[in-house]
């Protein structure tokens, strides 16, 4: 099996998760994060994800699982701990042409959900085929380590200089280079703020405003 990596666009879109435990709480969280819409089906939620309930971040049918509850879905994850549920949501998802994902269960999967190292706007992802998630797990602790919040503030500086550099002749080609040539991430790490805009003013011409919260 050879996956097709993609990053998906689902703001304002219903994402269903079956289930009210633990995993499911993370798979809501990240579908949250990304902006979506969160039904989660189950008898019964976690603390958590009752108070996410509570605070109308989610919505809940608190009922077993059916397949006609997944009908609106535009993606659906399977994060029950009973395999012939699993088995019903990904044969249901599949016959009505919305992505599954069932936890833990690549045959089972339209797509698989990657280790994830997240810095602001910048997302790395890690995958392994579903082969090992313990390596996927060791690679993102290594990427963790390797990329800071620093990586989150020069993307933040590259992304309001895009548009404009793109219309400069002669400095619109490999700005960005130059900038990590001229030392910005280590200024970006040092907190350095009149450094780093001396450093964008220097190679762009521009002034950029800067956020180190």
């Amino acid at each position: 099996m050879k996956y097709y990596p993609v990053f998906l666009d689902i703001r304002d879109k219903i994402c269903v998760v079956i289930g009210g435990g633990e995993v499911a709480l993370r798979k809501a969280e990240r579908l949250l994060d990304c902006g979506a819409k969160v039904l989660i089906i189950s008898p019964k939620l976690t603390p958590k994800l009752a108070k996410l309930k509570d605070r109308n971040l989610i919505s809940h049918i608190a009922a077993e699982y059916s397949g006609n509850l997944i009908d609106n879905a535009a993606l659906v994850i399977g994060a029950t701990d009973d395999e012939k549920t699993n088995s019903r949501i990904s044969n249901d998802a599949r016959s009505k042409g919305i992505p599954v994902n069932i936890v833990d269960d690549p045959q089972k999967c339209d797509f698989i959900l990657p280790s994830l190292v997240q810095r602001g706007d910048l997302a790395i992802a890690i995958g392994t085929g579903g082969k090992s998630p313990a390596l996927a797990r060791h690679l993102r602790e290594e990427l963790e380590a390797n990329y800071g919040k620093e990586y989150e503030i020069l993307l933040s500086i590259l992304g309001n200089l895009r548009v404009n550099m793109a219309k400069k002749e002669g400095r619109g080609k490999n700005w960005h280079k130059s900038l990590l040539a001229a030392g910005i991430l280590k200024s970006i790490k040092a907190r350095d703020k009149k450094n780093v805009k001396k450093i964008v003013k220097k190679i762009t011409g521009e002034e950029v405003e800067i956020d180190f919260n």
